[in-house]
């Protein structure tokens, strides 16, 4: 849960804070103006531009983050006269003021010398958002690794032609998760880039296990030695991986597949599925040590990887036609959780920015705005302030809009 105790006044605008402080905006703006002076001074002065301020600077996220609510194609609709448009908040700031920052907006604005990761761009700010998320939350024991459900606009989808959706789709990065699967609260991020189409690009890597394994480590290695539960995917799920985690005193959870995991050094007579007719609920074993491979029979062959639960402990899947299946406790913990994360993705993936830039730092940038936002909402719903106002995720978004678009007084006295 929450390390702190937040007020019961606080606002929308207070737990967003808690992940993008004001000094990460300052910082914004500095970058913004420095970029905008040098791209001046390499391809001429452009006199309509000053420099952003603060105040503009919230406006400018406020208006991003409305399309997250309002799901318009393009962020300057709000402008239009159509029907994405939004008097109520067009007024905090014109069209091409909002243009302007946008044309020359920067987290980062210049390369160092020593920098040659591909994200140097927002890799201070994805660095100072996992401090936030590391210091305002203690996740529970069970978690899972992912990669987010990333909702893409139906209105866009339903009227945009087969080129555009086609270019739309080549994003040049994923992105996985370590996620609270008790709470929802995403932990930790990670971004792997697309670095080039050859050989050991990410296309060139998408069901092998190398990439998968790199990434899993990626996201466990504030993890050691806190015994966690991490439940994972065919992808990842390895013997090699999970012993390696074992080490570090992580346990894991994982569901195997044949096709997409690595099977390496596990027992071929469990991957072959038997000639006789198994009835739902039956279920084969092996063991290494702490290390069990489950094979699971319900309609199809299910096969776990896990040392985390015991295999000789008995758990239920309850279905609503056939009603209790028996199976492994571990088969049971596996399904429950990964709901969870189903529920996750189904209620917050509709609040992803719907603004769809064509920069990749800026797709990563939006996308962890994005999560930061659902974090803060998570927060909100188990601190006290809920209990007082009782806000759904669209009214938060709302609320977070107009405070950082200063229509609303964010001090402890209202």
């Amino acid at each position: 849960g929450p390390t702190r105790k937040m007020p019961l006044t606080a606002s929308a605008m207070d737990f967003f804070q808690l992940f993008v402080p004001d000094n990460v905006l300052k910082n914004m703006v500095v970058q913004t103006n420095m970029y905008a002076k040098k791209y001046q001074e390499r391809f001429g002065s452009d006199d309509a531009w000053i420099d952003v301020t603060l105040t503009e600077m919230k406006a400018f996220l406020g208006y991003m983050i409305s399309t997250s609510i309002h799901h318009c194609e393009s962020v300057l609709s709000i402008w239009s006269s159509g029907f994405y448009s939004n008097k109520s908040i067009a007024l905090i700031m014109t069209q091409s003021r909002f243009e302007k920052i946008l044309k020359y907006f920067h987290v980062v604005a210049f390369r160092s010398s020593q920098t040659t990761h591909g994200l140097y761009k927002i890799q201070p700010f994805l660095d100072s958002l996992q401090n936030g998320f590391d210091s305002a939350f203690r996740p529970s024991q069970a978690q899972v690794l992912h990669e987010p459900l990333i909702d893409e606009d139906p209105v866009f989808i339903a009227t945009c032609t087969e080129r555009e959706l086609r270019k739309r789709k080549k994003r040049k990065f994923s992105l996985w998760v370590r996620q609270c699967s008790s709470t929802g609260f995403i932990c930790q991020i990670y971004v792997h880039l697309k670095e080039g189409s050859g050989a050991d690009g990410l296309d060139a890597l998408k069901n092998k296990p190398q990439l998968h394994s790199m990434v899993a480590k990626s996201l466990c290695q504030n993890a050691s030695g806190k015994n966690y539960i991490i439940f994972t995917g065919p992808s990842i799920t390895s013997l090699n991986l999970f012993e390696e985690f074992e080490k570090q005193e992580i346990y894991c959870c994982g569901l195997l597949s044949t096709r997409k995991s690595d099977c390496t050094g596990l027992p071929p007579s469990m991957l072959n599925n038997p000639e006789t007719p198994q009835s739902r609920g039956q279920y084969r074993i092996r063991m290494k040590g702490n290390m069990s491979l489950i094979c699971w029979y319900n309609k199809g062959h299910f096969r776990f990887l896990t040392n985390a639960y015991s295999p000789v402990q008995q758990g239920v899947i309850i279905k609503r036609k056939s009603g209790e299946i028996p199976c492994p406790l571990a088969v049971e913990a596996f399904a429950a959780h990964l709901s969870y994360i189903c529920k996750y993705d189904d209620k917050y993936s509709k609040y992803f920015i719907s603004h769809k830039p064509n920069k990749t730092w800026q797709q990563v940038f939006w996308f962890a705005i994005s999560i930061a936002i659902n974090n803060a909402y998570i927060l909100y719903k188990m601190s006290e302030a809920y209990h007082v106002t009782r806000y759904s995720r669209a009214q938060f978004g709302e609320r977070l809009v107009k405070e950082l678009l200063g229509l609303e007084d964010t001090s402890p006295s209202h």
